[in-house]
């Protein structure tokens, strides 16, 4: 009888008419910014049928912009993913003096603008410093060129392998690997064997959130960039050059694109929560 007045008792005390209008209202606010412009977008690129989209789409231009953007995830992804086990495997295994001012740097980027970055490396590569005098002097071109983006995507999204992998590695402490270094084993293969094993679910949660960062990077990309048309725009730039040039099929068809990346990510994102919530979970209470 007590655990049917538990079960019964509600976990809430707001009145339903109240819980009512919070969740509508939710849902509302949701379908408005979220579900309204993603149709709006598919429809305005099919707004001439799916031959006028899909021909946008072989466009040389959106093409290349495709190209480009694949490319940059594919290289700055991996390498923010060594970059956030190495940083995440130094806070939480060793302690050093120093280490709050590392994670303040890792999080950075979340409070700089992406305008603000691409414009401190144009200041930094660009031919009129010192140093990008240099390279353009050996030929080694960085702002307006490919290596730019990479470094501009890099910056942006440097921060999301680390952040996810430090309170799971901290929530798993250091036991496991002291007791494989104590039975002899390397540095290296109680990593491999031991380490990585535990952190594999979250680092793949922090690479899909990275990916999805890298490919719809916009504002440190276009300042570094320079928006040279079939060179060095990726996705998002190439979507406001068709726009500004009143070409709205081939710039809501490239969006759409773009929105359907996401949304692969989003689906395996969601997946993976759903799998090993648990695993997660270390992540949230951090």
């Amino acid at each position: 009888m007590a655990d049917a007045t538990i079960n019964a008792t509600p976990v809430t005390t707001e009145p339903r008419l109240a819980r009512g209008l919070l969740i509508g209202g939710t849902m509302a606010l949701i379908a408005v910014l979220l579900f309204a412009p993603l149709i709006a977008v598919f429809a305005e690129a099919l707004r001439d049928g799916w031959a006028a989209s899909l021909d946008a789409l072989a466009a040389p231009d959106a093409r290349s912009a495709i190209r480009l953007t694949l490319i940059v995830a594919a290289i700055a992804v991996p390498l923010n993913a060594v970059f956030g086990i190495a940083a995440a495997w130094a806070i939480t295994k060793f302690d050093f003096r120093g280490k709050a001012f590392l994670i303040t740097l890792i999080d950075l980027p979340f409070s700089v603008s992406p305008v603000v970055a691409g414009l401190a490396l144009v200041l930094l590569f660009g031919a009129n410093s010192s140093l990008g005098g240099w390279l353009v002097a050996h030929d080694l071109k960085i702002v307006f060129a490919f290596p730019g983006i990479v470094l501009a995507t890099m910056f942006v999204t440097f921060p999301f392998v680390a952040r996810e992998l430090i309170p799971v590695m901290i929530e798993q402490g250091r036991a496991e690997e002291e007791a494989a270094l104590t039975l002899g084993a390397s540095g290296w293969r109680a990593f491999f064997t031991v380490t990585l094993p535990n952190i594999r679910w979250a680092l793949l949660y922090g690479v899909l959130l990275c990916n999805a960062r890298a490919m719809g990077e916009f504002g440190a990309v276009a300042v570094i960039s320079g928006k040279i048309r079939g060179e060095t725009t990726t996705m998002p730039i190439m979507i406001e050059m068709f726009y500004n040039e009143y070409l709205s099929v081939a710039a809501f068809s490239l969006a759409g694109v773009l929105a359907l990346l996401a949304l692969v990510t989003l689906t395996l994102k969601s997946l993976l929560e759903w799998r090993h919530a648990d695993v997660l979970a270390a992540t949230r209470r951090h």
